[in-house]
This record gives C-alpha cells, structure tokens and sequence, in this order.
C-alpha cells in the first residue's frame, strides 16, 4: 500500500495554535484550506476574502507558526439574533483529530458578538461523519442538545449533484 498521497497527520499540543479574527489578506490562504480538504464545496475566491473582511466577527482562523490550518465562517442571521449559523468548518488534513474545528467554534463563540448568542445552527451531509461528531462534540462541551430540525433536499441544488444536507440546531447554551 502506498502512502505516497497521504496526509501523515502532525501531532502538536493545541497551545500551539493561534486563533484569531481573519483579514482580507487571509482570504487566498482560506480559499486553498478549503479547497484542500476535498470534502467542502469550494466556494469562489472572492467569497473568501468577503467573508474575512466583512464578516470578521463571526468567522475565525487557526494558524500555526504563520500557516492558516483552520477556518470558520459563520453569521448571525438578522432576524434571529440568538442564532449562530455556521457556514464551514476547514481544518487542515494534516491537522485533524486534535480538536482545531470545536476549539474554533467555542472560541468564536465567546466573542462579543456572540453574547445574545443562544444556538448554533449548521448543514451537515449524511455522509460527512467528522463534521457530525465535531458538532455532536460542540452539543456535548456546551452542555446542551443537538437535534436535526429539516432536511436541505437534493433536489434544492443545481444539476442534484449535491447530497442533502441536514439541519443542526445545538442548543440552548448559556451566552
């Protein structure tokens, strides 16, 4: 068997990761993370840098010495100010396992910005079990539940070239 195409995962203590807010200059860096992962639909280069210039507050990176291993962006809608939504969850493939995606996730959630914040929702396809354990793990630390409220059906996508995706709603938790 070769391992020629694989990822060999890197193991470090999480005190190694910085976390912060994204800039406009991050937005190429966050663009080939998500592209790299091979499971995330790509979304267009422009998206990216919009998301980490405007969308600052509710979006985050994970770096490790300078490199961009994580992402998250997220909004809260306007009508539904106690509501997290979650657009992508990115972590590195070399980086996985080592709890880089909840550790984003709690820690956008304890910006300001999030303190009316009671609920976080998200989309999840069947067949994406990482992201499903790392929300059931959120659900789990926030001491609180997870339910699936609705279905995204296939038939809501172009061409139905796209799995369903299942609404998460994790909550409520404290603010």
């Amino acid at each position: 068997m070769s391992v020629r195409n694989q990822e060999i995962p890197v193991v470090f203590p999480l005190s190694e990761v910085h976390f912060r807010k994204p800039r406009l200059e991050d937005g190429t860096a966050v663009w080939e993370l998500v592209r790299d992962t091979q499971v995330l639909d790509l979304n267009s280069s422009y998206c990216y840098l919009m998301l980490s210039s405007y969308f600052q507050e509710t979006c985050m990176i994970a770096e490790r010495h300078g490199q961009v291993i994580g992402f998250v962006s997220g909004f809260i809608p306007e009508n539904r100010s106690q509501t997290l939504f979650i657009w992508q969850v990115a972590v590195a493939k070399s980086t996985r396992g080592l709890g880089i995606g909840t550790s984003m996730l709690e820690k956008l959630l304890n910006r300001p910005v999030c303190q009316d914040v009671h609920y976080v929702e998200t989309t999840v396809s069947p067949s994406n079990a990482p992201s499903q354990a790392m929300f059931q793990r959120l659900a789990r630390d926030l001491a609180t539940e997870l339910k699936v409220t609705g279905v995204m059906g296939t038939e809501l996508f172009p061409r139905n070239n796209h799995e369903p995706e299942r609404i998460f709603r994790i909550g409520p938790f404290r603010s």
